[in-house]
């Protein structure tokens, strides 16, 4: 429903500007390196929940006369958006840390930014699950994206935290660009995660293996309906997966009769694999075979 996922689209927003907040403050008491890569990585997150709160309203949005097949891509968009802008983070994190490491490295109320890295990281913890299941209850891909990023930001909050634990238990300065460097590389990795994820659909990438059995498994129970199917395809917009095959049926076969037996095959799919639309051709058999697969001349035997 599009109301539930604007909505945990919005707590994500709401969750990273306090955040950032948060995080920028800390950032400038401690002098700390990595607590102010994790501010760039939460501003990253921030507006990558902006453009997925846009692209939910968005995909949400009827068929129209300049999009007749729906506006779902636009999660997608979102997904590569998203990943490009994390990776751009993840390289800025590393230049800053690079440069501070070179440098003057000077740290101090550690313990204070210890305390702010571990409540972002619980905060982002609890925001990230929530995001989690509402992505697989409404099968988004911008919703999962902006969940994996909370995720990777808790995760490098984390990291943070004990990194900064450890220069306060050791006197370790040095410790804080290394740590940030580290936290760079899991964000560029969360980016390149969902660079994949998200870039597969706009290609038209079939769907995956385990629903192309479940479609495989739901036409060889109706095949005793038709002669065979072939060109068979499939991809995915969004959360909507489009199905498409060509189904020749005996030529004796009835408009009516060829109708009801597509409208049964596209019913049992849709029911096996959510969330679908399925378009089924009619061709009619040239083979003129003795011995018929069943009885009314419903489909010849090949």
């Amino acid at each position: 429903m599009k109301s539930k996922k604007v909505a945990v689209a919005k707590l994500s927003v709401l969750s990273n500007s306090i955040l950032i907040t948060i995080k920028i403050v800390a950032g400038f008491l401690t002098g700390s390196v990595s607590i102010i890569s994790e501010a760039i990585h939460s501003s990253m997150d921030l507006l990558a929940s902006f453009i997925a709160l846009i692209s939910v309203k968005v995909s949400a949005n009827p068929p129209d006369k300049n999009h007749p097949f729906g506006h779902e891509k636009a999660e997608n968009v979102s997904g590569v958006v998203e990943a490009v802008l994390v990776m751009f983070a993840a390289s800025l994190i590393v230049y800053f840390s690079v440069k501070k490491l070179l440098g003057t490295v000077s740290i101090e109320l550690e313990l204070v930014g210890f305390a702010v890295m571990s409540i972002s990281a619980i905060a982002n913890f609890i925001i990230a699950a929530k995001l989690y299941k509402v992505a697989k209850d409404e099968d988004s891909v911008a919703i999962e994206a902006d969940a994996l990023h909370l995720k990777t930001d808790a995760l490098s909050s984390l990291t943070v935290a004990l990194g900064l634990g450890l220069i306060w238990l050791t006197g370790l300065k040095w410790l804080d660009p290394v740590v940030a460097i580290i936290v760079a590389l899991i964000i560029f990795w969360e980016g390149f995660v969902i660079l994949l994820h998200s870039f597969g659909p706009l290609m038209d990438e079939q769907l995956t293996d385990d629903e192309m059995d479940k479609l495989r498994a739901v036409l060889a129970k109706h095949e005793i309906s038709f002669v065979d199917f072939h060109d068979l395809r499939t991809r995915k917009a969004g959360s909507v997966r489009h199905i498409d095959l060509h189904m020749t049926v005996p030529s004796t076969m009835s408009v009516a009769q060829s109708h009801e037996i597509t409208e049964l095959i596209e019913k049992s799919i849709s029911q096996e694999i959510a969330n679908s639309k399925v378009l089924v051709h009619i061709e009619p058999c040239d083979k003129l075979c003795k011995v018929c697969k069943f009885v009314l001349n419903c489909v010849y035997k090949k």
